[in-house]
């Protein structure tokens, strides 16, 4: 998954280099930042993203403290040092010198008196997205060896460095003007120093393979190349969609890499499904997530005073606004002791060899290799486009009502890593998906960008669905994303009824003929000829049935003719084809009577 918080002067910036940079722990005062790297254990930062070149920097170069202090902590060139002793070469003062290194607008300008009342406030320098991979990835990069402890590394960069690119491409944007009125997508690229971090918050060191990716809030104008700030409600806004995009791309490198297969791990009754690696044992998943049953203990209090107080139970929002609260009550202090990953991976096996004995734990590669073959033999990994489209719009309809494009988005990526259990899907599926729903199932609502689900698109008026389905969006018994499930799974079932009767109707079958359905609990065909949705009369049937009859053998006798005038042009061209001899014909194998059969055996001819 992926959190988003902003960095800010002053409390922010001390935070990245007393933590983030050192791995989450705690770094003594005048201690060297790769001292302090070496000590917990931690790889040094690295430079990403295309934004990189409009700085003199190239990717992958390492985070220097005065670098990130520069352009993470004061807005400036990450090289403004040499920068000023250039110009104050040239004869420039220093207000002049420092003024020509600073990227955009200076921090100084918000804290003015000058200034009006809507820019009086604290600017962000910089957002920190985390990524975090699902939870028995941490598992099966903890206890395996360190072949697949690098494989899980790299699988984790690649889908993180392809999410950010997807960001900078199509998400970010940079604002200026008062307001921010006027916004475009950047010139160059995003700017993001990443920091890998190797373990949990959690009063007992757990493992939590993740990366701090630092993104600097500086970026260039497209239309006049001047330094700006990005759009923060953008990138937001379009979190969660990046969310599923991340959990998408890392499911599809781990298998293409290790063969493994995924399948759904229900966390809370009534909400969605996580997505975990097959054939990790489940209870090591509540030995490495200690953090969340402390959260989930808090939770329970909370959500019981909220009912008591509300007398109902909290919707999504505010379950959410419970759970951060949860989290931040619960929050413990950061481990003072810092240890390298050896050293912590070799405590990790022993107390999970303790809790669990050794076979579970030497076995996990073994049981997720034998739980994928399972799972490619029982599931077919396809995605449907327009099935992809109805479960989408279905389930986001049923969650929010009124939606946006990156709602569909998320949801649609979530159907692809549920149908694909990481299997790779075809670049831009995700976006065909969503175009899809938008164009067959939306309608606008309001003056934005909002869109509500069609409801006389999915359902359509002379049909059982109508009766159906609405009792099932409206049961307040169940939780939203039950029903949600019980409706994307309804209007699937009747699109694939659809397909079969369209498909029946169009094979020539002279001696049946379609007629409707008797009983109402089945969904009966769409019928182009009609757009009230009504069924013809009762009094026309004998017509219908005698000219469809005609129809159908008028079709026959012509293909027949045209079968024999083909035969007749062959022979006059090739001569006759010659016939088989009965010593060539294959004697099928008969069962004598009084004898048995044994399944899967055959003595003989064609089984």
């Amino acid at each position: 998954m992926i959190s988003m918080s902003p960095m800010r002067p002053g409390a922010g910036v001390r935070y990245l280099f007393r933590g983030v940079m050192v791995g989450d722990g705690h770094r003594r005062a005048g201690t060297p930042l790769r001292a302090a790297q070496d000590e917990a254990g931690v790889p040094p930062g690295v430079w990403k993203g295309r934004g990189l070149a409009a700085l003199g920097l190239a990717a992958g170069d390492v985070v220097t403290e005065r670098q990130a202090e520069l352009l993470l902590g004061e807005g400036r060139h990450p090289d403004a040092d040499r920068i000023e002793r250039e110009l104050l070469a040239q004869g420039k003062t220093p207000e002049q010198a420092r003024r020509a290194t600073v990227l955009g607008r200076p921090i100084e300008h918000n804290r003015s008196p000058k200034t009006d009342k809507a820019k009086e406030r604290t600017p962000w320098l910089a957002f920190d997205l985390t990524f975090r991979p699902p939870p028995t990835a941490h598992i099966a990069w903890a206890l395996m060896d360190d072949e697949h402890r690098v494989v899980l590394e790299l699988c984790d960069d690649i889908a993180r460095d392809k999410t950010l690119a997807r960001l900078e491409e199509s998400v970010a944007e940079i604002r200026w003007k008062a307001g921010g009125k006027e916004r475009d997508r950047v010139k160059d690229g995003l700017i993001v120093a990443v920091f890998r971090h190797y373990e949990s918050r959690a009063t007992e060191s757990r493992p939590l393979l993740h990366s701090h990716a630092v993104v600097s809030v500086r970026a260039r104008r497209p239309h006049d190349g001047k330094w700006g700030n990005l759009s923060a409600d953008s990138l937001m806004t379009h979190i969660v969609a990046a969310d599923t995009l991340y959990t998408l791309y890392f499911m599809e490198e781990v298998t293409a890499r290790l063969g493994w297969a995924w399948e759904p791990r229900e966390v809370t009754p009534g909400r969605r499904p996580v997505m975990d690696i097959a054939g990790i044992d489940r209870r090591l998943i509540g030995w490495q997530s200690t953090r969340r049953q402390q959260i989930e203990d808090a939770l329970s209090v909370l959500t019981a005073r909220y009912e008591e107080k509300q007398g109902h139970e909290p919707g999504e929002q505010a379950s959410y606004a419970l759970a951060c609260q949860a989290a931040d009550q619960t929050r413990p202090p950061k481990r003072t002791e810092l240890l390298s990953l050896t050293e912590l991976r070799r405590r990790w096996r022993e107390s999970a060899i303790r809790a669990f004995g050794a076979c579970t734990v030497y076995r996990l590669a073994e049981r997720a290799r034998a739980a994928a073959a399972g799972v490619w033999a029982r599931v077919r990994p396809v995605a449907d486009v327009a099935l992809a489209a109805v479960d989408t719009v279905a389930v986001v309809y049923v969650m929010r009502g009124a939606f946006a494009r990156h709602h569909l988005l998320a949801e649609a990526r979530r159907h692809l890593a549920y149908v694909l259990r990481g299997r790779p899907h075809e670049p831009g599926l995700d976006e065909r998906i969503v175009q899809a729903a938008v164009d067959d199932y939306t309608r606008p609502v309001g003056r934005g960008r909002r869109m509500s689900a069609d409801l006389r698109t999915l359902y359509p008026r002379g049909t059982e669905d109508q009766a159906v389905l609405r009792p099932l969006t409206r049961n307040r018994t169940a939780t939203q994303y039950e029903r949600a499930r019980l409706a994307a799974d309804a209007l699937a079932a009747r699109v694939r009824a659809v397909r079969r009767a369209e498909r029946l109707g169009y094979r020539p079958r002279p001696y049946a003929v379609a007629v409707p359905a008797a009983s109402r609990s089945h969904p009966r065909p769409f019928r182009a000829g009609r757009k009230d949705g009504r069924l013809p009369e009762p009094g026309a049937g004998i017509d219908t049935v005698e000219q469809t009859r005609q129809t159908l053998e008028a079709a026959a006798a012509q293909v027949a003719a045209t079968l024999q005038d083909s035969r007749r042009a062959r022979e006059a061209a090739h001569g006759p084809r010659p016939q088989p001899t009965p010593a060539a014909v294959p004697q099928l194998h008969t069962q004598q009577p009084g004898t048995q059969h044994t399944p899967g055996r055959t003595a003989g001819g064609v089984a």
